[in-house]
């Protein structure tokens, strides 16, 4: 006789076993037509599932987040029962719902094109229409595998047989289709709805593994309605539009090539906009009581064994073997900082006094990412980190917490973004250290965000292998998140590597190491500016924030007298004299995304003025050329600059 407890605290008894369809339909005929799964004490279930113990109830539909999941896994599903009955002797592999979308493997002798589409998203919408109900099946593990076999599902036999012997097979069916699956489905395959779209194929190693065959990967979205679907799209064509490879070609900012794949080469206008923001963060540390540090790029083995970052990190580790006097050394790129940090710490006595001690480097680290993940200057092998670690004492913590994301935040607002999600990853599988010392730095970051006012969503099970973190997650223009910054509390480095400070005690004490970044990778989050502001930069950031263009070649002593006192006032400025005509330059200049173009001509050069033109704009401003430097060297300064000029 099962007690149902339902959101609102409400207890409904059952005379047996009874499936949630039936609890829905018991509760009203409105809930039975939207309910489409079930979380039953916190599990998502088939709303077929028998409940036959007391339980907590909650019905998942449309509206809810948990939908969207199992939209896309169904949507994957009806792919690939398309797929089969419009190309047979294709065979199914795995198809998992992903971030904003699904797919589905496919081995095929000739792979898929996206000519393919519409004819697969047509047998796609047939499928949502008859709504053919998901049904769920347990079977023996060796006659799925040879149903599967004599059906030609190699891939599929294969996953059975590796699942361990505790497994239970389930298949699902809607209609004649089945399919090796663990579930949850909804309620039928017209629950998927009609808002999807096939986006992109791909090729993709069975298992992930290059010794294995080549497979056809077929990508698809997946939304609640058409509303969904359509601004879904239309992100996906503005995040083309802002792309940063793109916007980089065009404005000369970077470039890659395969001789030094993974490394960034800094053309000087790209060079301009890195070195403005290094300048503005190392600003932004000093105020904060940070001391800059500088420290090697290689490092004998012997110091990552020691952190165990040799054997948490290893395979991500670029390695040399030299050999150093008759012996044979292994040494590493450092893929992080915190190690040598460390070392500076440990070099003479600390006090209690010296805490905390705030440490900084612009870290030039490598990380070896395979060649396919690499993405622009958004994943890379070679970057730079805007790091930080923070020696401090336990009690430190909440307030040494609570100076950085306010910290965090000022630096975030000036360049552009309006506010930031907190994720709270707490302890990996893989930690270092006991769980008392868990407990520990966990309860301490708990209180440093309440004394930070940070409110936060959980992040399980993602914390680092020393210690929990805060992650700091941004939202672009057009509504994608990034996680950029961090902060770590780490109680197992300063152990392993032997830190300790002098206590008022005169003993000997461990320090508790804060690791922190805001940006996090300078390269990553370059690429995320660029695309935040779609290369039209604010006039601080821009790599050339004017152009003085002449109208006439008789105005070009004029123009570059102009562009002297520009460049005197602390401006990045060009000079265009070439003899071009003038609405030319204006639009060579404005794809350049320049934010200000200053056209002088004869009139201009006899009346000492300049005719001020917006990147985007059509009206000019007549100015004096002295106020004109004046104003735009104002306006060109960093907002930090602003306020301690205000000030």
């Amino acid at each position: 006789m099962p007690a149902i407890t339902l959101p609102d605290g409400t207890v409904r008894r059952y005379d047996g076993p009874v499936t949630g369809t039936a609890v829905a339909a018991s509760i009203g005929p409105g809930l039975a037509k939207a309910a489409l799964a079930m979380e039953l004490d916190g599990r998502l279930l088939d709303l077929g599932t028998e409940i036959t113990d007391d339980a907590a109830l909650r019905f998942v539909t449309r509206r809810d987040e948990a939908a969207l999941g199992m939209i896309r896994h169904d949507a994957a599903h009806v792919l690939a029962e398309a797929v089969q009955g419009l190309y047979p002797g294709t065979q199914v592999t795995i198809g998992p719902a992903i971030e904003n979308g699904f797919y589905y493997d496919f081995a095929r002798n000739e792979p898929f094109t996206p000519d393919d589409f519409p004819a697969i998203e047509a047998r796609m919408r047939e499928i949502v229409a008859a709504n053919a109900p998901f049904q769920r099946e347990e079977w023996p593990r060796e006659e799925a595998i040879a149903f599967f076999e004599a059906r030609g599902e190699r891939y599929k036999a294969e996953l059975i047989r590796d699942l361990p012997e505790s497994e239970t097979i389930s298949i699902y069916r809607q209609g004649e289709w089945l399919d090796l699956c663990r579930g949850p489905h909804m309620r039928g395959t017209g629950d998927v709805g009609t808002a999807f779209k096939l986006m992109k194929v791909a090729g993709a190693y069975w298992r992930g593994d290059h010794r294995n065959p080549m497979l056809t990967r077929i990508y698809g979205t997946a939304w609640r309605d058409a509303k969904e679907l359509d601004a879904h799209l239309h992100q996906l064509e503005e995040a083309e539009r802002r792309d940063h490879r793109r916007i980089g070609r065009e404005m000369d900012l970077f470039h890659v090539q395969e001789e030094a794949t993974g490394q960034v080469f800094w053309h000087p206008k790209g060079w301009r906009l890195y070195s403005t923001v290094q300048e503005y963060m190392r600003r932004a540390q000093n105020r904060n009581g940070y001391q800059e540090v500088r420290t090697p790029l290689l490092v004998d083995r012997a110091l990552w064994e020691a952190s165990g970052h040799w054997e948490n990190y290893r395979e991500h580790m670029f390695v040399a073997s030299v050999e150093d006097e008759q012996e044979r050394r292994v040494l590493a790129l450092k893929p992080m900082n915190c190690p040598c940090h460390v070392q500076i710490f440990r070099h003479g006595l600390r006090s209690y006094r010296e805490l905390p001690l705030r440490m900084a480097e612009f870290g030039a680290c490598h990380r070896y990412e395979p060649s396919g993940a690499l993405h622009g200057i958004m994943r890379v092998r070679g970057f730079v980190q805007d790091d930080a670690h923070i020696f401090c004492t336990e009690a430190q913590i909440a307030p040494e917490t609570a100076r950085f994301v306010a910290m965090l935040a000022e630096v975030y607002r000036d360049l552009g973004f309006d506010g930031f999600r907190v994720k709270f990853a707490d302890r990996p599988d893989n930690r270092a250290g006991d769980d008392a010392s868990w407990d520990k730095s966990e309860a301490a970051l708990v209180e440093a965000c309440r004394l930070a006012g940070v409110e936060y969503e959980l992040n399980p099970g993602e914390g680092a292998f020393y210690g929990p973190k805060l992650e700091f997650v941004l939202r672009d223009a057009i509504g994608r998140d990034w996680q950029c910054g961090t902060l770590q509390v780490d109680t197992v480095l300063p152990e392993r590597l032997d830190a300790s400070y002098v206590g008022e005690d005169s003993a000997r004490h461990r320090p508790v190491m804060l690791h922190r970044a805001i940006l996090g990778s300078f390269e990553r989050f370059l690429g995320i500016l660029i695309e935040q502001f779609a290369g039209r930069f604010p006039l601080w950031l821009a790599p050339v924030q004017v152009v003085v263009a002449t109208i006439v070649s008789d105005a070009e002593p004029y123009a570059l007298e102009v562009a002297d006192a520009l460049r005197r006032a602390g401006l990045a400025v060009q000079a265009d004299t070439a003899n071009e005509k003038i609405n030319a330059k204006i639009r060579t200049h404005s794809l350049q995304r320049v934010p200000v173009i200053l056209v002088v001509g004869r009139k201009e050069a006899e009346a000492r003025t300049v005719a001020m033109r917006r990147l985007g704009g059509a009206d000019q401003e007549l100015l004096g050329v002295q106020e004109a430097v004046a104003a735009l060297a104002l306006e060109a300064a960093a907002p930090d600059l602003r306020r301690g000029t205000a000030a």
